[in-house]
């Protein structure tokens, strides 16, 4: 949380703990163990900023009415020097505290001096965090799935950065075993037609548009050379030269989507290098696997899994998880991040368990590896769910879907809800310029803080310098609660990289475009008292920066004007 959030709410409690030793030495509490001071921010703030309940947590120990305590603790309590400057007994015996102009005002030249920087932490400082998302088989174009697996992650690897991460993202290429097997099976047949071969596809093999243009391109440079040539061969041939161009629009596309990867991981490289080999070698050798019917089974209900499963079949071949077990262990281990983070379809709940028995069975911590599940997205359009591009007839891709919405907008409405909801997006929402679309209103705040300035500017308004702000005049009720929520952020960053939720910042750019709304309409900026001017527009300012940098992380445009 906020530096100045955690130095209130200690100097709170320690002016508490004072004054219970206070009373003690003065006899009007008898002598007991002082238990920790809790406080807590109320529900309704019309009774004080922070209540405790202090007086009936200790009244066992001092054997007396919470009530008296209470009233011995507020005879003694002494809040010089701190953010409070008043302290009432309520109800039973809670002690209520009102926090002073003081406390605001340092907020607000918080948040003027970290500009930019406003809202980081440094909770997690020191540590490495790697966040793998989308990684979509390169055997085809992206779906609307990968499009909210890509936000999603791309946003979360910047939360986790912000709470002190040093923080990278991958992209890993299932480069090897059957889609890639699939995919070469439809380039050979597609390239055998092309040339009056009247082999039929199969009913599983890849159908797409995508998979034809290959072949014409591919026969364009080298003819019918491959027809006679062995089926290994002319399939290698013509995998080597389409998956790279489907990588490359892969990665084309995701930049487009404002994302950039720091590696791509090829999965080929672990049976390459003999990473794949060697994890299955070492759970050998610490006697976690076994043989059965000739092949080879982990003992994975040794670690908490409802079954063992097999590393390797019969045939000699591994199963599709043995390289994701050395590609985990590659990240943790060989890599040493503290932290790795997938971003997987719901359908991945039974493989998570599997992947961390293995893990664990490698010596590897498995809760160094989280798993967000993510449910599916179904596109909205006039009220009725949609499969299909009106404008193509075929299923909606991440770059179709970005011909139809800003991509602002597809970025953040991925990201308003937790991953393990399902998500209805709504295409009309997405493009409307009112306050129902809720990028657009937290757009168009910011657009609306930048007028105010230019307004004032242009009436010769010059904003006095932060510390020379009366910030102690911001009383009104809607200007303090803009502040407070200001003073959040801080704290909401650190919760949504510990519950690995960015849905958290995107609500909070909502909910401070909604208090600032509350404000202006409230308290006019225009207006003939300079002091009071200055300090409004102050809080102008600080909202203006705070709304940008949550944007920001988002990957979403603060427009100046709309």
């Amino acid at each position: 949380m906020s530096m100045l959030v955690k130095t209130a709410e200690e100097q709170l409690k320690n002016a508490i703990e004072t004054a219970i030793k206070k009373a003690i030495e003065k006899g009007e509490l008898p002598e007991a163990e002082i238990l920790p001071i809790k406080t807590e921010v109320p529900a309704d703030r019309k009774n004080g900023d922070y209540s405790t309940n202090a007086a009936m947590a200790h009244a066992r120990a001092f054997r007396m009415p919470p009530v008296k305590i209470a009233a011995a603790i507020t005879e003694n309590l002494d809040l010089s020097g701190t953010y409070f400057n008043k302290c009432e007994i309520a109800g039973a015996g809670f002690l209520n505290f009102t926090l002073s102009g003081k406390y605001y005002c340092d907020i607000l030249n918080d948040v003027t001096e970290k500009g930019d920087m406003y809202g980081h932490s440094d909770k997690y400082k020191g540590k490495k965090a790697l966040v793998e998302f989308v990684s979509a088989n390169p055997t085809g174009p992206m779906h609307v799935g990968n499009a909210r697996g890509g936000a999603m992650g791309d946003c979360l690897a910047e939360v986790l950065s912000w709470a002190g991460y040093e923080t990278e993202r991958e992209f890993y290429i299932n480069d090897g075993g059957n889609q890639i097997e699939k995919f070469g099976l439809s380039l050979d047949i597609r390239y055998r037609q092309n040339f009056g071969d009247t082999v039929e596809m199969p009913e599983d093999s890849y159908h797409g548009q995508d998979i034809i243009d290959h072949v014409v391109k591919f026969a364009e440079i080298h003819g019918d050379k491959y027809i006679n040539t062995s089926e290994e061969e002319r399939r290698k041939a013509l995998v080597d030269y389409a998956l790279p161009l489907n990588i490359e629009g892969l990665e084309r596309d995701l930049l487009k989507y404002k994302i950039k990867y720091d590696t791509w991981f090829r999965e080929s490289t672990l049976h390459n290098s003999g990473a794949a080999k060697k994890v299955v070698d070492l759970l050998t050798e610490k006697g976690y696997t076994y043989e059965n019917e000739g092949a080879l089974w982990f003992r994975a209900e040794q670690f908490g899994c409802d079954k063992d499963f097999v590393l390797k079949r019969s045939n000699g071949f591994y199963t599709y998880i043995v390289p994701d077990i050395a590609y985990h262990y590659n990240k943790l281990q060989e890599r040493s991040f503290d932290l790795a983070v997938d971003i997987l379809g719901a359908d991945h709940h039974g493989y998570v368990p599997r992947l961390k028995a293995a893990l664990e069975a490698l010596g590897v911590d498995p809760e160094r590896l989280q798993v967000v599940l993510m449910q599916m997205v179904r596109l909205v359009k006039d009220g009725e769910v949609i499969k299909a591009s009106k404008r193509s007839g075929k299923a909606i891709t991440l770059v179709t879907l970005l011909e139809e919405v800003p991509i602002d907008a597809a970025r953040f409405f991925f990201n308003m809800r937790e991953a393990n909801t399902h998500c209805d997006f709504d295409l009309d929402l997405a493009v409307e310029e009112s306050s129902q679309n809720p990028v657009y209103y937290c757009q168009y705040a910011h657009a609306r803080i930048c007028s105010i300035f230019r307004k004032m500017e242009e009436n010769g308004t010059v904003l006095s310098e932060c510390k020379e702000v009366k910030h102690d005049l911001l009383t009104h009720e809607t200007e303090k609660e803009l502040i407070r929520f200001i003073a959040s952020l801080t704290s909401e960053t650190e919760t949504a990289a510990k519950l690995l939720d960015p849905s958290k910042l995107t609500r909070y750019a909502v909910d401070l475009a909604t208090l600032f709304h509350k404000f202006y309409n409230a308290c006019h900026c225009d207006i003939e008292d300079k002091d009071l001017k200055n300090a409004r527009l102050m809080l102008c300012k600080a909202t203006a920066i705070t709304l940008k940098n949550v944007l920001g992380l988002l990957k979403v445009e603060a427009p100046e004007k709309m």
